[in-house]
This record gives C-alpha cells, sequence and structure tokens, in this order.
C-alpha cells in the first residue's frame, strides 16, 4: 500500500476472476480559491506533491514505478544541443522570426525558445505533401524526434489560428478565423494548430494555443501529439506537455467548431503533461486516444472545463494516471470508453502491461483516475459535436464500455445526474480496420449495435456530495448498467456517498471486482433514464434534464501559472545563461 492511501486499496478488492486482457469516445464557484499553480480542491487528505504512476516502458515491456511532478518542466535537464529563438526577447533578438522556420531547422535535442507574440504559423496553407484527412497538417509541424518547444511566457507566447493582422490575439471576429485550405470536395479541411508527427520524445511547454477550428479533414485540434490517426498502430513513444493553454473563442457550428484541446493519439509513454487548461472545444478538452495499452502517460494538475467532455479517452488503455485535476463546468465532466467506430483497435482496457501489478492500486488495474475534483459538470450550452454530444448532462465522470479502470479518492460534488456512472458503450457504426465486434469484447444488440459492457471497473473511497439533485429516478451519486453476463463484475467500497446509488446498495452487492456475473442488471430506472440523458432514447413522463438554449464561449481565467524558470534544463543562450532568463 502506497503511504496515503486509504485502507482496503490492496489486492484483496479485486476477486480471482482478474482482468480481462481482450479487448473513445450550476454555479461556476470561487476560481480565486482554485489554486490552479499547486493544487486544486478536495478531500483534505488529497496528497498536495508527488504520487507515484505506472508507465509502460518499451524497451523493457514491463511497469516501473516512476514520480509525478508538479515541478517546472516536464523535461529532463539538458545535456546538449543547440537553443534556436524565436522573436525579440528583453532586447535581445533571435534569428528565426516564426516558429516553423526554427522546427525546421531544429535538430534531435535542440531547444526551440518562443519570445512573448502573437504567432499566426501557417505552414498548413500550402497543402503540399500534407495529408489533412490524417492530422498531418498545421500551423506548426514538428516531425523531427527529440526537439523541445518552449515559450517564455505561457499567456504571452500564443499560437493563434486566426489572420495574421487581427486586431488582438484569439481573436472572436468572424471576419479574421481562418478554415484551412478547400478540399477536392469543395469542402474547408480546418485547421490544427502544433502537430507533433510521428516524432518520439518531443516537448512542448509554457505557451497557449487557440482558434483552429475544425472541417472536413481531422482538424479543430490545438496541441496534438499524433502517431498516425486512424492508422491502429503506434506511431511514436514519449512526449511530454506542460504549462499549456488550448482555448477558442469563435463559434459559428458545429462543423467549423474547435474540437480537442490537447491531444494525443497512436502514441505509446512514457509521456505527461502537467499544468494544463482547456475550454470550449465540442469534443473535449484532453484527449487521449488509440493507443492500445501502452499508453503510458501521467496527467497532473489539468484544469478542464466548457467543454462537451473534460477529458475524453478511446480505445486507450494501461498505465494512464489521471490525479490532481479539475473538471468542471463541462456537458460531462470526465469520459473514457470503448468504440469499434473510431480510433482502433478497441476495448478500452486499463489492465496492467504484460500482466503487471500497479503500484498505485496493488492490483492488475494502471488505469487510475485518483485525487481529482469533479464538480458543477451540468453545462448543456456548450459546443457539442458527434459522440461526445451524448454525453450524459450532469454527469462527473463517465466509464462507457471500459475495463479493468479504478476510480479512487476523489471529490464528486453538485453533478445533477450522477457523480458516477459505469455504463455499456453502443456503438452503431461501421467497424474499422478488420475488427469485429465479439473479437473486440462487445455483443451485438438489435437497435444499438455492438455493445461494450463496464467490467473488472472499481470505484474506491470517493467522496460524493450534493449529486443527482435533478431529482429524476435513478439520479445519484453513482450508477452502473450492465446489459451481459457472465463477464467480470465491477466493484464498489468505502465511497461516501449520501445520495446512493442506482442500483441501490452496490457496495453491498459488489465490494470485489471479477467475479463472473450471473445476470444482467439495467438498474431499474437507471436505463431509461440514462437513454433519456444521453439521446439515445426517448425520455420517460416527467423526466427533466438540462437541454440546450445556445453556445457560450468563456474567456480564459486570470489566475493560470505560467512557468517558474522557462530557462531550467536549457543550455546557455542570448535568453538563458546558468538556467536562468539573463
Amino acid at each position: 500500500m502506497l503511504a496515503g492511501d486509504p485502507p482496503g486499496i490492496g489486492v484483496g478488492i479485486w476477486g480471482s476472476g482478474g482482468s480481462v486482457t481482450n479487448g473513445r469516445r450550476s454555479a461556476n464557484g470561487d476560481r480565486r480559491a482554485v489554486e490552479v499553480a499547486n493544487r486544486v480542491r478536495g478531500p483534505g487528505r488529497w496528497r498536495q506533491t508527488a504520487v507515484l504512476l505506472g508507465a509502460f516502458v518499451m524497451g523493457a515491456g514491463m511497469l516501473t514505478a516512476c514520480s509525478s511532478s508538479s515541478s517546472s518542466s516536464s523535461t529532463t535537464a539538458a545535456s546538449g544541443g543547440n537553443v534556436l529563438l524565436v522573436g525579440t526577447f528583453q532586447g535581445h533578438a533571435g534569428k528565426y522570426k516564426t516558429i516553423q522556420a526554427a522546427v525546421d531547422a531544429a535538430k534531435s535535442g535542440d531547444w526551440v525558445l518562443v519570445a512573448p507574440g502573437d504567432y499566426h504559423e501557417t505552414v498548413d496553407q500550402s497543402g503540399t505533401g500534407l495529408d489533412p484527412a490524417h492530422g498531418y497538417a498545421g500551423g506548426v509541424i514538428i516531425t523531427t524526434s527529440g526537439v523541445h518547444l518552449r515559450g517564455m511566457n505561457r499567456s504571452t507566447v500564443i499560437v493563434d489560428g486566426t489572420k495574421s493582422g487581427a486586431s488582438g490575439a484569439c481573436s472572436a471576429d468572424p471576419n479574421q478565423q481562418t478554415l484551412g485550405i478547400t478540399g477536392s470536395d469543395g469542402k474547408t479541411v480546418g485547421r490544427n494548430g502544433i502537430v507533433v508527427w510521428k516524432a518520439n520524445n518531443v516537448s512542448i511547454d509554457n505557451l497557449t494555443a487557440c482558434n483552429f477550428l475544425g472541417g472536413s479533414g481531422a482538424s479543430g485540434n490545438e496541441i496534438w501529439w499524433n502517431g498516425g490517426a486512424d492508422s491502429a498502430k503506434i506511431g511514436m513513444a514519449g512526449y511530454s506537455g506542460s504549462y499549456l493553454t488550448a482555448t477558442s473563442t469563435y463559434f459559428a457550428d458545429e462543423a467549423t467548431a474547435a474540437t480537442y484541446g490537447i491531444f494525443s493519439s497512436n502514441a505509446a509513454g512514457p509521456a505527461v503533461w502537467n499544468q494544463t487548461y482547456a475550454s470550449n472545444f465540442n469534443d473535449s478538452g484532453m484527449y487521449v486516444g488509440a493507443c492500445k495499452q501502452v499508453c503510458g502517460i501521467t496527467i497532473n494538475h489539468a484544469w478542464m472545463e466548457y467543454s462537451a467532455l473534460g477529458y475524453s479517452g478511446t480505445n486507450s488503455g494501461g498505465a494512464i494516471v489521471v490525479e490532481n485535476s479539475q473538471f468542471d463546468n463541462n456537458n460531462d465532466g470526465f469520459d473514457t470508453n470503448t468504440q469499434i467506430n473510431g480510433d482502433p483497435p478497441a476495448p478500452q482496457n486499463g489492465a496492467c502491461p504484460n500482466n503487471g501489478v500497479s503500484p498505485i492500486t496493488h492490483t492488475h488495474s494502471c488505469w487510475v483516475f485518483m485525487h481529482n475534483s469533479v464538480h458543477d459538470n451540468n453545462n448543456p450550452n456548450v459546443p457539442r459535436s458527434g459522440n461526445a454530444s451524448n454525453g450524459p448532462t450532469g454527469t462527473g465522470i463517465t466509464v462507457s464500455g471500459g475495463r479493468n479502470d479504478t476510480v479512487m479518492n476523489n471529490n464528486f460534488s453538485n453533478n445533477g445526474a450522477w457523480g458516477a456512472l459505469f455504463i455499456p458503450f453502443p456503438d452503431s457504426g461501421t467497424p474499422e480496420l478488420g475488427q469485429s465486434c465479439p473479437g473486440t469484447g462487445g455483443v451485438e444488440a438489435a437497435g444499438l449495435g455492438c455493445v461494450y459492457d463496464p467490467m473488472n471497473d472499481a470505484l474506491l473511497h470517493n467522496t460524493f456530495s450534493h449529486n443527482g439533485y435533478f431529482g429524476n429516478p435513478s439520479n445519484s451519486d453513482y450508477g452502473q448498467i450492465v446489459f451481459d453476463p457472465g463477464q467480470p463484475q465491477n466493484c464498489y467500497a468505502g465511497n461516501s456517498a449520501p445520495s446512493g446509488s442506482a442500483p441501490a446498495n452496490l457496495e453491498q452487492l459488489q465490494p470485489t471486482c471479477g467475479k463472473i456475473t450471473t445476470a444482467a442488471n439495467t438498474g431499474g430506472p437507471l436505463l431509461n433514464q440514462v437513454l433519456c440523458d444521453t439521446n439515445f432514447g426517448a425520455c420517460p413522463a416527467g423526466a427533466v434534464y438540462p437541454k440546450p438554449t445556445g453556445v457560450v464561449m468563456h474567456p480564459l481565467p486570470a489566475s493560470l501559472p505560467s512557468m517558474p524558470n522557462p530557462c531550467a534544463g536549457v543550455p546557455d543562450n542570448a535568453w538563458c545563461s546558468g538556467g536562468k532568463p539573463v
């Protein structure tokens, strides 16, 4: 047991049924009380410093323990490399005027430092040699492994998707938006901000990306580590990001809305995102997907709000740790799911690689959501499109068709429908890349398509308060729906849940994970209420859930911290001396 873990978090909570190995998508509160730089609100027992995490080590093929950190940078100390300077910092002019020019000149191990400024990068506007359909297009494209891109100030180094010459950074003026080149079908493909394309060990720190909008291509993503979208292959390994802000100020319709804030796909760890913020996205503020069981990422001190989903993770498994973070004012706070039509391969499986044991849970579950504050996710007036639009309004966390996931030691409050849901994901889309429903652990169901039940997931020692206040039948602190018997059951233990569960008494009925179920359990009225809230089915008489009245875009908060020392670990240069700014 780790120091600081509550009693009962140990191997004994999982039965011998073990893991499934076969296998996306009210009130704001006082922001001044949210100490974003060091911690987020939550139970008093939260640790404010590092927590051990599981990271997948590619070469050894084993799980190891390493420390997550709230330090100023997610990169290691520099052992060499050149420093390429963009813009002018404290009177010292760099050689490069654009970020892309410096990135193109950089070699592995080099640093690209960027001075404060509003950078309208446009490498994607030529279209030459690019592949917008799979995300190989962006204002900045990094294809060299080992490059470190860092701004000198998080809030004033801005990679801006609007037109050059716009009045002010991240303009909301419709006339200042750019929607990308026009494809052969006559539609604009949209734009991405910074794209890391199949390059290993690239770090991005201390900057803001905004107003890169969607279109017919894989677009609308502000910062994207892309290992090859839709390939069902892992195309890069190792990445990190810290002190990153992603947002959009402009919304016209869902076809051109910004899609994701901070995004990785088809990428293996080890990876770290630390001190990140995102808002106003029609899918999710943060996304990790299509990384099989080698995702190997720790997400620490994130703040995600005002999006359809605060976090989304399709078919992402193995060692994923989300900790010390805040998810608020989204439609659905946090959502991980299995899907056969999108970001293959299915399923979402949080089991440790190579049958390893997590140093956090002391079980075979390496996907861990812990020490987070998940509150006030009742906002239907956010951009919302596609599967993300089906996230249940008023829900803190939804594990939809996921397996071997652990949700422990979190604070869920003021979520009007449910604090936490373990429910199936019904996918009626066409299976991608030769996958089959039964071959990926799903069950065909009439009218629903391929259904993936949640299985062997654990909800442990969480604190719930004022959830389920919409007052519909089954609205409660947490709930579970399982369509099919004969699979490892989920488990519930040690939760403080004054509004109870649906079905009732889940802690008494299912205290141990892994036991093979003998019957389906749709939670009585829970199934019809979830179908209503997710728009998958008609609403029962009298059901009341918030409905959209119009998209509202929100400004960035003023309290986002910049990296304390952007010269940390950087070789000496005109802007940094001895690891400190000149």
